[in-house]
């Protein structure tokens, strides 16, 4: 798909609504304060990069894909600093990143618990990583289309199994987007229903990273 149609997506009604109810929970979740690292990891045209930047965190986005991420330095704000980069292999070191977030970008890669082991590694307080949710209205009338296909859709039981033997601690997993149509009925549902049902299109699951004691 070519990044500036992409892109454009968000800028529609329904686009811009869901991109920002996702970030929203992201955000909420990793609760980060103004002038702390955040790594984006599989940023594409850096849409979640670019608010996390402008709410005043230092941001780093990373992508396998140079033409997605000279559109997302183009369209960004210079401060950004941008990676092409393989999420099962992080340029960074340990801990180098206050917190890492990744939206919908891990089910694209067939083996998923590797990039998970590398955003706890490189991540020093907290991460949250959304998934598509195949318990959600968006798999029954979206998935294998458009910008979905070849993706992988989990169940919230799916997304915590992903995490069993790495060091993180206090996961939880929150979802969001129950009504992925918008208009005032899925904005209504959307303040309505807790974060706690698993059935948003998005599945985001944050933890923190558990530290060996030396």
């Amino acid at each position: 798909m070519d990044p500036a149609a992409y892109d454009a997506w968000y800028d529609t009604r329904r686009g811009r609504w869901i991109g920002e109810t996702e970030f929203k929970l992201a955000r909420q979740l990793l609760a980060p304060l103004p002038g702390e690292t955040v790594l984006d990891v599989g940023c594409g045209t850096g849409w979640f990069t670019r608010r996390f930047a402008a709410a005043g965190m230092r941001l780093t986005g990373l992508d396998p894909n140079a033409a997605w991420l000279n559109y997302a330095r183009i369209h960004s704000d210079p401060d950004i600093f941008w990676v092409e980069g393989d999420a099962q292999r992080l340029p960074f070191r340990e801990q180098q990143f206050d917190y890492a977030v990744s939206i919908a970008a891990l089910c694209f890669i067939d083996d998923e618990r590797t990039p998970l082991a590398e955003i706890v590694r490189v991540t020093r307080r907290r991460f949250a990583v959304g998934w598509l949710n195949r318990g959600s209205l968006l798999y029954r009338e979206k998935a294998g289309q458009g910008a979905y296909a070849g993706a992988r859709w989990h169940t919230a039981t799916e997304v915590r199994a992903l995490f069993e033997g790495l060091p993180v601690s206090n996961l939880i997993i929150r979802s969001t987007v129950f009504i992925p149509a918008g208009g005032f009925v899925a904005r209504v549902t959307e303040r309505v229903l807790s974060s706690r049902f698993p059935v948003g299109a998005l599945l985001i699951a944050a933890g923190e990273p558990i530290r060996a004691v030396e």
